[in-house]
Protein backbone atom coordinates (compact mmCIF):
# COMPACT_ATOMS: atom_id res chain seq x y z
CA UNK A 1 0.00 0.00 0.00
CA UNK A 2 2.84 2.41 0.88
CA UNK A 3 4.43 2.13 -2.56
CA UNK A 4 1.24 3.53 -4.11
CA UNK A 5 1.22 6.60 -1.88
CA UNK A 6 2.50 9.97 -3.02
CA UNK A 7 5.27 11.74 -1.10
CA UNK A 8 2.63 14.20 0.05
CA UNK A 9 0.50 11.45 1.58
CA UNK A 10 3.44 9.73 3.23
CA UNK A 11 4.57 12.96 4.86
CA UNK A 12 1.08 13.80 6.13
CA UNK A 13 0.72 10.35 7.67
CA UNK A 14 4.20 10.58 9.23
CA UNK A 15 3.42 13.96 10.79
CA UNK A 16 0.02 12.89 12.13
CA UNK A 17 1.31 9.62 13.53
CA UNK A 18 4.24 11.46 15.17
CA UNK A 19 1.87 13.84 16.93
CA UNK A 20 -0.39 10.98 18.04
CA UNK A 21 2.56 8.99 19.33
CA UNK A 22 4.23 11.99 20.98
CA UNK A 23 1.14 13.13 22.87
CA UNK A 24 -1.12 10.12 23.16
CA UNK A 25 1.24 7.28 23.96
CA UNK A 26 2.94 9.17 26.78
CA UNK A 27 -0.41 10.22 28.24
CA UNK A 28 -1.61 6.61 28.43
CA UNK A 29 1.71 4.91 29.16
CA UNK A 30 3.90 7.28 31.21
CA UNK A 31 7.59 6.47 31.04
CA UNK A 32 8.76 3.96 33.64
CA UNK A 33 12.00 4.27 35.51
CA UNK A 34 14.61 1.81 34.33
CA UNK A 35 15.82 -0.64 36.92
CA UNK A 36 19.46 -1.60 37.11
CA UNK A 37 20.17 -5.10 35.89
CA UNK A 38 21.38 -7.73 38.33
CA UNK A 39 24.70 -7.83 36.53
CA UNK A 40 25.20 -4.07 36.91
CA UNK A 41 24.26 -4.18 40.59
CA UNK A 42 26.70 -7.04 41.17
CA UNK A 43 29.53 -5.13 39.49
CA UNK A 44 28.80 -2.05 41.59
CA UNK A 45 28.80 -4.13 44.78
CA UNK A 46 32.18 -5.68 43.94
CA UNK A 47 33.67 -2.30 43.07
CA UNK A 48 32.39 -0.74 46.29
CA UNK A 49 33.77 -3.56 48.40
CA UNK A 50 37.22 -3.14 46.85
CA UNK A 51 37.40 0.64 47.30
CA UNK A 52 38.75 2.36 50.39
CA UNK A 53 35.94 3.98 52.34
CA UNK A 54 36.63 7.68 51.73
CA UNK A 55 34.68 10.74 52.85
CA UNK A 56 33.12 10.98 49.39
CA UNK A 57 31.94 7.37 49.63
CA UNK A 58 30.33 8.04 53.01
CA UNK A 59 28.41 10.88 51.41
CA UNK A 60 27.41 8.59 48.55
CA UNK A 61 26.04 6.05 51.01
CA UNK A 62 24.20 8.78 52.87
CA UNK A 63 22.54 10.08 49.73
CA UNK A 64 21.90 6.67 48.17
CA UNK A 65 19.98 3.64 49.37
CA UNK A 66 21.32 4.08 52.91
CA UNK A 67 19.37 7.31 53.23
CA UNK A 68 16.06 5.46 53.07
CA UNK A 69 16.81 3.44 56.20
CA UNK A 70 18.24 6.52 57.89
CA UNK A 71 15.15 8.53 57.09
CA UNK A 72 13.01 5.95 58.92
CA UNK A 73 15.12 6.58 62.01
CA UNK A 74 14.86 10.32 61.55
CA UNK A 75 11.08 10.20 61.18
CA UNK A 76 10.75 8.44 64.55
CA UNK A 77 13.20 10.76 66.31
CA UNK A 78 12.14 14.13 64.90
CA UNK A 79 9.26 16.33 65.94
CA UNK A 80 8.28 19.80 64.82
CA UNK A 81 9.68 22.62 66.95
CA UNK A 82 8.70 25.65 64.82
CA UNK A 83 5.44 26.42 63.01
CA UNK A 84 5.25 29.46 60.72
CA UNK A 85 1.78 30.43 59.55
CA UNK A 86 0.86 32.63 56.63
CA UNK A 87 -2.40 33.15 54.74
CA UNK A 88 -0.95 31.13 51.84
CA UNK A 89 1.04 28.42 53.63
CA UNK A 90 2.03 26.67 56.85
CA UNK A 91 5.72 25.83 57.22
CA UNK A 92 7.21 23.54 59.89
CA UNK A 93 10.77 22.95 61.11
CA UNK A 94 11.73 19.81 63.01
CA UNK A 95 14.26 18.86 65.71
CA UNK A 96 16.81 17.89 63.04
CA UNK A 97 16.90 21.49 61.83
CA UNK A 98 15.13 20.62 58.56
CA UNK A 99 12.22 22.35 56.91
CA UNK A 100 9.97 19.34 57.41
CA UNK A 101 6.82 20.43 55.59
CA UNK A 102 5.17 23.27 53.72
CA UNK A 103 1.43 23.11 53.17
CA UNK A 104 -0.08 25.36 50.48
CA UNK A 105 -3.39 26.78 51.72
CA UNK A 106 -4.74 28.32 48.50
CA UNK A 107 -7.70 26.41 47.10
CA UNK A 108 -6.15 26.09 43.65
CA UNK A 109 -3.37 23.93 45.11
CA UNK A 110 -5.61 21.16 46.37
CA UNK A 111 -4.51 17.74 45.12
CA UNK A 112 -6.58 14.98 43.54
CA UNK A 113 -7.76 13.89 47.01
CA UNK A 114 -9.00 17.46 47.66
CA UNK A 115 -6.32 17.99 50.31
CA UNK A 116 -4.00 20.96 50.56
CA UNK A 117 -0.81 20.29 48.63
CA UNK A 118 2.34 19.41 50.59
CA UNK A 119 5.40 20.68 48.71
CA UNK A 120 7.92 18.69 50.80
CA UNK A 121 7.44 14.90 50.62
CA UNK A 122 6.92 13.00 53.86
CA UNK A 123 9.75 10.59 52.98
CA UNK A 124 13.22 11.38 51.68
CA UNK A 125 15.77 14.09 52.37
CA UNK A 126 14.39 17.47 53.41
CA UNK A 127 15.64 21.04 52.89
CA UNK A 128 18.60 22.15 55.05
CA UNK A 129 19.32 18.66 56.38
CA UNK A 130 23.01 18.46 57.35
CA UNK A 131 25.31 15.43 57.21
CA UNK A 132 28.83 15.58 58.59
CA UNK A 133 31.77 13.79 56.94
CA UNK A 134 33.01 12.73 60.38
CA UNK A 135 31.00 9.66 61.48
CA UNK A 136 31.24 10.47 65.19
CA UNK A 137 29.96 14.02 64.72
CA UNK A 138 27.25 12.82 62.35
CA UNK A 139 26.01 10.13 64.76
CA UNK A 140 25.82 12.67 67.58
CA UNK A 141 24.06 15.21 65.33
CA UNK A 142 21.37 12.62 64.65
CA UNK A 143 20.64 12.32 68.37
CA UNK A 144 20.96 15.91 69.62
CA UNK A 145 17.92 18.05 68.75
CA UNK A 146 18.02 21.65 67.60
CA UNK A 147 16.65 24.34 69.86
CA UNK A 148 14.63 27.25 68.41
CA UNK A 149 14.24 30.81 69.70
CA UNK A 150 10.54 30.80 68.66
CA UNK A 151 7.96 28.07 68.35
CA UNK A 152 4.91 29.47 66.55
CA UNK A 153 4.76 32.73 64.63
CA UNK A 154 2.47 34.53 62.19
CA UNK A 155 4.18 35.64 58.99
CA UNK A 156 2.50 38.70 57.47
CA UNK A 157 4.18 41.52 55.57
CA UNK A 158 7.15 41.78 57.93
CA UNK A 159 9.78 39.00 57.67
CA UNK A 160 10.23 36.57 60.55
CA UNK A 161 13.65 35.34 61.77
CA UNK A 162 14.06 31.91 63.36
CA UNK A 163 17.34 30.92 65.00
CA UNK A 164 18.06 27.19 65.33
CA UNK A 165 20.93 25.99 67.48
CA UNK A 166 22.41 22.49 67.83
CA UNK A 167 24.91 22.11 70.67
CA UNK A 168 27.19 19.15 70.03
CA UNK A 169 30.08 18.07 72.27
CA UNK A 170 32.76 19.37 69.92
CA UNK A 171 30.99 22.16 68.00
CA UNK A 172 27.86 24.28 67.71
CA UNK A 173 25.68 24.50 64.58
CA UNK A 174 23.62 27.67 64.09
CA UNK A 175 20.97 28.21 61.43
CA UNK A 176 19.54 31.71 61.23
CA UNK A 177 16.58 31.62 58.82
CA UNK A 178 14.61 34.71 57.78
CA UNK A 179 11.25 33.91 56.13
CA UNK A 180 9.25 36.19 53.82
CA UNK A 181 5.57 36.16 52.91
CA UNK A 182 6.30 35.49 49.20
CA UNK A 183 7.80 32.07 50.03
CA UNK A 184 11.53 32.76 49.94
CA UNK A 185 13.91 32.81 52.89
CA UNK A 186 17.48 33.84 53.75
CA UNK A 187 19.94 31.34 55.18
CA UNK A 188 22.80 32.24 57.53
CA UNK A 189 24.45 28.95 58.48
CA UNK A 190 27.56 28.57 60.63
CA UNK A 191 29.56 25.97 62.55
CA UNK A 192 31.77 26.96 65.46
CA UNK A 193 34.91 25.33 64.03
CA UNK A 194 36.05 24.15 60.58
CA UNK A 195 34.51 20.73 59.83
CA UNK A 196 33.42 19.13 56.62
CA UNK A 197 29.64 18.92 56.16
CA UNK A 198 27.01 18.78 53.44
CA UNK A 199 23.64 20.51 53.21
CA UNK A 200 20.78 18.88 51.29
CA UNK A 201 18.38 20.63 48.94
CA UNK A 202 15.60 18.12 49.63
CA UNK A 203 13.80 15.53 47.52
CA UNK A 204 11.55 16.88 44.82
CA UNK A 205 7.86 17.68 45.46
CA UNK A 206 5.14 15.22 44.49
CA UNK A 207 2.33 17.73 44.06
CA UNK A 208 1.72 17.27 40.34
CA UNK A 209 3.29 15.41 37.42
CA UNK A 210 0.89 14.98 34.52
CA UNK A 211 1.26 13.91 30.91
CA UNK A 212 4.74 14.75 29.69
CA UNK A 213 5.75 17.11 32.50
CA UNK A 214 9.36 16.74 33.61
CA UNK A 215 10.29 16.12 37.27
CA UNK A 216 13.67 15.76 38.94
CA UNK A 217 16.58 18.10 39.68
CA UNK A 218 17.95 21.16 37.92
CA UNK A 219 21.22 23.06 38.23
CA UNK A 220 21.58 26.45 36.55
CA UNK A 221 25.20 27.56 36.18
CA UNK A 222 26.90 30.88 35.55
CA UNK A 223 27.41 30.14 31.87
CA UNK A 224 23.59 30.23 31.47
CA UNK A 225 23.35 26.49 30.97
CA UNK A 226 20.43 24.59 32.52
CA UNK A 227 21.34 21.05 33.58
CA UNK A 228 18.29 18.78 33.99
CA UNK A 229 18.55 15.39 35.70
CA UNK A 230 15.16 13.70 35.43
CA UNK A 231 13.83 11.07 37.80
CA UNK A 232 15.35 7.71 36.95
CA UNK A 233 18.19 9.26 34.93
CA UNK A 234 20.73 10.07 37.66
CA UNK A 235 24.08 8.44 36.92
CA UNK A 236 26.92 8.42 39.44
CA UNK A 237 28.03 11.80 40.77
CA UNK A 238 28.08 15.17 39.02
CA UNK A 239 29.81 18.18 40.59
CA UNK A 240 28.94 21.74 39.56
CA UNK A 241 30.53 25.06 40.45
CA UNK A 242 29.56 28.66 39.80
CA UNK A 243 25.98 27.59 40.45
CA UNK A 244 23.30 30.29 40.30
CA UNK A 245 20.36 28.06 41.19
CA UNK A 246 19.68 24.47 42.28
CA UNK A 247 16.15 23.10 42.21
CA UNK A 248 14.28 19.86 42.83
CA UNK A 249 10.94 20.15 41.08
CA UNK A 250 7.77 18.64 39.71
CA UNK A 251 5.28 20.10 37.24
CA UNK A 252 4.13 23.11 39.25
CA UNK A 253 6.24 23.36 42.43
CA UNK A 254 9.90 23.43 43.41
CA UNK A 255 12.37 23.49 46.29
CA UNK A 256 15.23 25.86 45.45
CA UNK A 257 18.52 27.17 46.78
CA UNK A 258 20.23 30.14 45.14
CA UNK A 259 22.86 32.79 45.79
CA UNK A 260 25.71 30.28 46.24
CA UNK A 261 29.26 31.61 46.56
CA UNK A 262 31.02 31.05 43.25
CA UNK A 263 33.38 28.36 44.61
CA UNK A 264 30.60 26.26 46.21
CA UNK A 265 30.52 22.65 45.02
CA UNK A 266 26.95 21.56 44.27
CA UNK A 267 26.69 17.80 43.89
CA UNK A 268 24.01 15.72 42.18
CA UNK A 269 24.11 12.11 43.33
CA UNK A 270 22.24 9.01 42.24
CA UNK A 271 19.77 8.16 44.99
CA UNK A 272 16.93 5.71 45.43
CA UNK A 273 15.46 4.38 42.15
CA UNK A 274 18.15 6.35 40.25
CA UNK A 275 16.46 9.62 41.22
CA UNK A 276 18.73 12.65 41.72
CA UNK A 277 19.74 13.82 45.21
CA UNK A 278 21.18 17.35 45.41
CA UNK A 279 23.44 18.74 48.13
CA UNK A 280 26.34 21.16 48.51
CA UNK A 281 29.48 21.31 50.61
CA UNK A 282 29.15 24.04 53.22
CA UNK A 283 31.75 26.48 54.52
CA UNK A 284 32.24 27.46 58.15
CA UNK A 285 30.08 30.51 57.46
CA UNK A 286 27.51 30.03 54.71
CA UNK A 287 25.03 32.61 53.42
CA UNK A 288 22.53 31.93 50.65
CA UNK A 289 18.80 31.94 49.91
CA UNK A 290 15.99 29.45 49.40
CA UNK A 291 12.47 29.20 48.03
CA UNK A 292 9.81 26.53 48.48
CA UNK A 293 6.51 26.74 46.63
CA UNK A 294 4.75 27.14 43.27
CA UNK A 295 6.73 28.11 40.17
CA UNK A 296 4.70 31.26 39.51
CA UNK A 297 6.65 33.39 37.06
CA UNK A 298 5.54 36.75 38.46
CA UNK A 299 6.41 35.77 42.05
CA UNK A 300 9.79 34.25 41.14
CA UNK A 301 10.80 37.23 39.04
CA UNK A 302 9.91 39.64 41.87
CA UNK A 303 12.08 37.66 44.33
CA UNK A 304 15.05 37.28 41.98
CA UNK A 305 14.94 37.02 38.15
CA UNK A 306 17.35 34.06 38.27
CA UNK A 307 14.57 31.95 39.80
CA UNK A 308 12.54 32.08 36.58
CA UNK A 309 15.07 29.62 35.13
CA UNK A 310 13.50 27.00 37.40
CA UNK A 311 10.42 26.97 35.15
CA UNK A 312 11.32 24.04 32.90
CA UNK A 313 10.07 23.95 29.30
CA UNK A 314 12.37 21.25 27.93
CA UNK A 315 13.79 21.38 24.41
CA UNK A 316 11.47 24.20 23.39
CA UNK A 317 12.51 26.67 26.11
CA UNK A 318 13.84 29.09 23.48
CA UNK A 319 10.32 29.43 22.06
CA UNK A 320 8.24 28.65 25.16
CA UNK A 321 9.65 31.48 27.27
CA UNK A 322 8.66 34.28 24.87
CA UNK A 323 5.29 32.59 24.31
CA UNK A 324 4.62 32.62 28.05
CA UNK A 325 5.70 36.27 28.25
CA UNK A 326 3.17 37.08 25.51
CA UNK A 327 0.50 34.97 27.25
CA UNK A 328 1.12 36.84 30.53
CA UNK A 329 0.87 40.18 28.73
CA UNK A 330 -2.46 39.15 27.20
CA UNK A 331 -3.68 38.02 30.62
CA UNK A 332 -2.91 41.53 31.87
CA UNK A 333 -5.24 42.87 29.15
CA UNK A 334 -8.11 40.39 29.44
CA UNK A 335 -7.78 39.47 33.13
CA UNK A 336 -8.66 35.86 32.25
CA UNK A 337 -6.26 33.08 31.25
CA UNK A 338 -8.84 31.40 29.02
CA UNK A 339 -9.37 34.49 26.87
CA UNK A 340 -5.61 35.06 26.91
CA UNK A 341 -5.09 31.57 25.42
CA UNK A 342 -7.65 32.32 22.69
CA UNK A 343 -5.96 35.66 21.92
CA UNK A 344 -2.53 34.01 21.84
CA UNK A 345 -3.84 31.38 19.42
CA UNK A 346 -5.20 34.15 17.17
CA UNK A 347 -1.85 35.96 17.17
CA UNK A 348 0.04 32.75 16.31
CA UNK A 349 -2.39 32.03 13.47
CA UNK A 350 -1.92 35.56 12.09
CA UNK A 351 1.87 35.24 12.22
CA UNK A 352 1.76 31.83 10.53
CA UNK A 353 -0.95 32.84 8.06
CA UNK A 354 1.38 33.15 5.03
CA UNK A 355 2.70 29.63 5.63
CA UNK A 356 -0.67 28.01 6.24
CA UNK A 357 -2.24 29.87 3.31
CA UNK A 358 0.49 28.69 0.98
CA UNK A 359 0.04 25.12 2.20
CA UNK A 360 -3.74 25.22 1.68
CA UNK A 361 -3.37 26.65 -1.82
CA UNK A 362 -0.85 23.94 -2.69
CA UNK A 363 -3.23 21.22 -1.49
CA UNK A 364 -6.04 22.68 -3.62
CA UNK A 365 -3.80 22.63 -6.67
CA UNK A 366 -2.82 19.05 -5.98
CA UNK A 367 -6.49 18.12 -5.72
CA UNK A 368 -7.22 19.67 -9.11
CA UNK A 369 -4.27 17.87 -10.66
CA UNK A 370 -5.23 14.49 -9.19
CA UNK A 371 -7.27 13.31 -12.25
CA UNK A 372 -4.50 14.37 -14.64
CA UNK A 373 -1.86 12.65 -12.54
CA UNK A 374 -3.95 9.50 -12.60
CA UNK A 375 -4.04 9.66 -16.39
CA UNK A 376 -0.25 10.01 -16.49
CA UNK A 377 0.15 6.94 -14.30
CA UNK A 378 -2.01 4.92 -16.65
CA UNK A 379 -0.19 6.25 -19.69
CA UNK A 380 3.35 5.64 -18.43
CA UNK A 381 2.74 2.80 -15.99
CA UNK A 382 5.45 0.71 -17.70
CA UNK A 383 8.01 3.53 -17.87
CA UNK A 384 8.76 5.04 -14.42
CA UNK A 385 11.32 7.49 -15.79
CA UNK A 386 8.91 9.04 -18.28
CA UNK A 387 6.17 9.08 -15.63
CA UNK A 388 8.45 10.97 -13.25
CA UNK A 389 9.49 13.49 -15.94
CA UNK A 390 5.89 14.06 -17.07
CA UNK A 391 4.72 14.46 -13.47
CA UNK A 392 7.41 17.05 -12.69
CA UNK A 393 6.58 18.91 -15.88
CA UNK A 394 2.91 19.05 -14.86
CA UNK A 395 3.82 20.33 -11.37
CA UNK A 396 5.96 23.04 -12.96
CA UNK A 397 3.32 24.04 -15.50
CA UNK A 398 0.58 24.48 -12.87
CA UNK A 399 2.80 25.85 -10.09
CA UNK A 400 2.06 22.91 -7.80
CA UNK A 401 4.33 21.35 -5.17
CA UNK A 402 3.60 17.87 -3.77
CA UNK A 403 5.24 18.87 -0.49
CA UNK A 404 3.76 22.34 -0.42
CA UNK A 405 0.93 21.33 1.87
CA UNK A 406 3.17 19.50 4.33
CA UNK A 407 6.18 21.78 4.74
CA UNK A 408 4.12 24.58 6.34
CA UNK A 409 2.61 21.94 8.63
CA UNK A 410 6.07 20.73 9.64
CA UNK A 411 7.17 24.29 10.41
CA UNK A 412 4.16 24.73 12.69
CA UNK A 413 4.97 21.63 14.77
CA UNK A 414 7.75 23.31 16.84
CA UNK A 415 5.35 26.17 17.58
CA UNK A 416 2.69 23.71 18.71
CA UNK A 417 5.08 21.81 20.98
CA UNK A 418 6.45 25.06 22.43
CA UNK A 419 2.95 26.25 23.25
CA UNK A 420 2.09 22.79 24.55
CA UNK A 421 5.04 22.96 26.96
CA UNK A 422 4.12 26.53 27.93
CA UNK A 423 0.56 25.64 28.90
CA UNK A 424 1.62 22.36 30.52
CA UNK A 425 4.06 24.05 32.90
CA UNK A 426 2.13 27.24 33.65
CA UNK A 427 1.14 26.93 37.31
CA UNK A 428 -0.83 30.14 36.76
CA UNK A 429 -3.51 28.02 35.07
CA UNK A 430 -4.15 26.12 38.31
CA UNK A 431 -7.51 27.16 39.66
CA UNK A 432 -7.86 29.69 36.82
CA UNK A 433 -11.46 29.79 35.51
CA UNK A 434 -12.52 30.54 31.95
CA UNK A 435 -16.30 30.55 31.56
CA UNK A 436 -19.29 28.59 32.86
CA UNK A 437 -18.25 25.02 33.68
CA UNK A 438 -14.50 25.50 33.10
CA UNK A 439 -13.31 26.60 36.54
CA UNK A 440 -9.76 25.23 36.39
CA UNK A 441 -7.78 25.39 33.13
CA UNK A 442 -5.12 23.04 34.52
CA UNK A 443 -7.62 20.18 34.93
CA UNK A 444 -9.62 18.16 32.43
CA UNK A 445 -13.09 19.31 31.38
CA UNK A 446 -15.39 17.59 33.92
CA UNK A 447 -18.21 17.32 31.36
CA UNK A 448 -16.02 16.51 28.29
CA UNK A 449 -17.58 19.42 26.37
CA UNK A 450 -14.32 20.94 25.12
CA UNK A 451 -12.82 17.63 23.90
CA UNK A 452 -16.05 16.83 22.02
CA UNK A 453 -16.13 20.31 20.46
CA UNK A 454 -12.47 19.92 19.54
CA UNK A 455 -13.18 16.57 17.85
CA UNK A 456 -16.19 18.02 16.00
CA UNK A 457 -14.17 20.99 14.77
CA UNK A 458 -11.42 18.64 13.62
CA UNK A 459 -14.00 16.60 11.71
CA UNK A 460 -15.37 19.74 9.99
CA UNK A 461 -11.86 20.93 9.14
CA UNK A 462 -11.06 17.50 7.72
CA UNK A 463 -14.16 17.54 5.51
CA UNK A 464 -13.22 20.99 4.17
CA UNK A 465 -9.58 20.14 3.51
CA UNK A 466 -8.88 18.80 0.00
CA UNK A 467 -7.13 15.46 -0.33
CA UNK A 468 -6.14 13.20 -3.16
CA UNK A 469 -6.22 9.82 -1.48
CA UNK A 470 -6.62 6.95 -3.91
CA UNK A 471 -6.49 4.19 -1.30
CA UNK A 472 -9.79 3.64 0.59
CA UNK A 473 -7.89 2.41 3.65
CA UNK A 474 -5.90 5.66 3.91
CA UNK A 475 -9.08 7.67 3.63
CA UNK A 476 -10.76 5.58 6.33
CA UNK A 477 -7.82 6.05 8.73
CA UNK A 478 -7.97 9.82 8.31
CA UNK A 479 -11.72 9.82 8.86
CA UNK A 480 -11.21 8.27 12.29
CA UNK A 481 -8.51 10.75 13.37
CA UNK A 482 -11.03 13.15 15.01
CA UNK A 483 -12.33 10.27 17.13
CA UNK A 484 -8.78 9.24 18.09
CA UNK A 485 -7.79 12.80 19.00
CA UNK A 486 -10.99 13.31 21.01
CA UNK A 487 -10.16 10.17 22.99
CA UNK A 488 -6.64 11.41 23.72
CA UNK A 489 -7.76 14.93 24.65
CA UNK A 490 -10.42 13.82 27.14
CA UNK A 491 -7.90 13.78 30.02
CA UNK A 492 -5.87 16.79 28.84
CA UNK A 493 -5.92 20.07 30.84
CA UNK A 494 -8.74 22.33 29.66
CA UNK A 495 -6.26 25.07 28.71
CA UNK A 496 -4.56 22.79 26.17
CA UNK A 497 -7.86 21.58 24.71
CA UNK A 498 -9.07 25.17 24.47
CA UNK A 499 -5.97 26.07 22.46
CA UNK A 500 -6.44 23.15 20.05
CA UNK A 501 -10.17 23.82 19.63
CA UNK A 502 -9.55 27.53 18.95
CA UNK A 503 -6.78 26.67 16.52
CA UNK A 504 -9.18 24.36 14.65
CA UNK A 505 -11.75 27.16 14.37
CA UNK A 506 -9.18 29.47 12.81
CA UNK A 507 -8.13 26.68 10.44
CA UNK A 508 -11.76 26.17 9.40
CA UNK A 509 -12.17 29.89 8.72
CA UNK A 510 -8.95 30.04 6.72
CA UNK A 511 -9.79 26.89 4.76
CA UNK A 512 -13.22 28.33 3.93
CA UNK A 513 -11.58 31.48 2.52
CA UNK A 514 -9.14 29.46 0.39
CA UNK A 515 -11.88 27.11 -0.85
CA UNK A 516 -14.08 30.07 -1.74
CA UNK A 517 -11.25 31.76 -3.63
CA UNK A 518 -10.68 28.63 -5.72
CA UNK A 519 -14.40 28.24 -6.32
CA UNK A 520 -14.69 31.87 -7.47
CA UNK A 521 -11.64 31.48 -9.72
CA UNK A 522 -13.09 28.26 -11.19
CA UNK A 523 -16.50 29.89 -11.75
CA UNK A 524 -14.86 32.89 -13.40
CA UNK A 525 -12.82 30.64 -15.67
CA UNK A 526 -15.94 28.68 -16.65
CA UNK A 527 -17.84 31.90 -17.34
CA UNK A 528 -15.05 33.21 -19.57
CA UNK A 529 -14.85 29.93 -21.49
CA UNK A 530 -18.62 29.90 -21.94
CA UNK A 531 -18.59 33.48 -23.19
CA UNK A 532 -15.77 32.76 -25.65
CA UNK A 533 -17.71 29.80 -27.08
CA UNK A 534 -20.58 32.12 -27.94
Amino acid sequence: MLDKMSPNQRLIIAVVLSVIFFVGYTAIFPPKEEALSKETKTKESVTTAQETKSVAQKVEEASGHAVAAQEKLEQSLSTNIVVIKNEKFILKIDTLGRIASKELLEEKFRNDDDLHAQVIPAQGTKPLFIRFADDAINDEAMRVPYVANVHEVELDNAPVTVTLTQQLSSLTVTKKLTFYADGHYDIDLSVSKPVRYFVYLGDRPHVSKKLMAVAGAMVYTGDDVVHIIEDGDAEGRQIFQDVKLASSFDQYTAIMLYGFPKDTSVIVERGKDDNPVVYFEGAQQEKLHGYIGPKEHKVLKAIDPVLTNAIEYGWFTFAAKPLFALLSWLHGIFGNWGWAIIALTAIIRIVLYPLTYKGMVSMQKMKELAPKLKELKEKYKKDPQKLNAATMEMYKKHGANPLGGCLPMLLQIPVFFALYRTLLNAVELQGAPWILWIQDLSRMDPYYVLPILMGASMFIQQRMTPNNFTDPMQEKVFKYLPVIFTFFFVTFPSGLVLYWFTNNLFSIAQQYIVNQQFKNAKDLKAAIEKKSEK
